[in-house]
């Protein structure tokens, strides 16, 4: 799957149902068939929808921890919590359980956020808040995370 692109805003209706931006629908549309994983984030207080084929990757380096290792077991317990299989209907619609909607703390105005293989799916407030608290640190950051990384030719990290 190539990269996803963008953030979207819309809005949950009162059964939980959100509609996909048509944008975000097209891109996503190779997976729409195998359906969808939507999970808690580990580090926010956000969901996470994984396309079927990006979940079974994840899952493949999660299959690969040792059982018998008990901080291995307490963290594949704790990334599969609450984790449910999900589709987009024939209109483009996404059905959030209530306990991710809970945990996530959506109320009606959400943002989509595409972070590179997966959307992750925002409290409106919560994400801006999210995004204005990193402001001041984003360039040293950037730098911790992107500046050693130099493996084109062109210079380009």
């Amino acid at each position: 799957m190539n990269s996803l692109i963008g953030t979207y805003e819309c809005k949950v209706d009162i059964k939980g149902r959100l509609l996909l931006p048509a944008p975000l629908k097209k891109q996503l549309a190779t997976s729409l068939q195998d359906g969808f994983v939507l999970k808690r984030s580990v580090f926010q207080p956000c969901l996470e929808l994984y396309p079927m084929a990006e979940w079974n990757l994840m899952m493949q380096k999660v299959n690969k921890l040792n059982r018998f290792v008990k901080k291995n077991n307490d963290f594949i317990r704790r990334f599969q919590a609450g984790v449910k299989v999900v589709e987009i209907d024939a209109l483009g619609r996404l059905l959030v359980p209530k306990d991710l909607t809970n945990f996530a703390q959506i109320t009606k105005d959400i943002v989509l956020s595409s972070t590179v293989n997966i959307v992750e799916i925002w409290d409106k407030d919560l994400y801006e808040k999210a995004i204005d608290d990193t402001v001041g640190d984003f360039a040293d950051l950037a730098e911790d995370v992107m500046g050693n990384v130099n493996d084109d030719d062109n210079g380009i990290s």
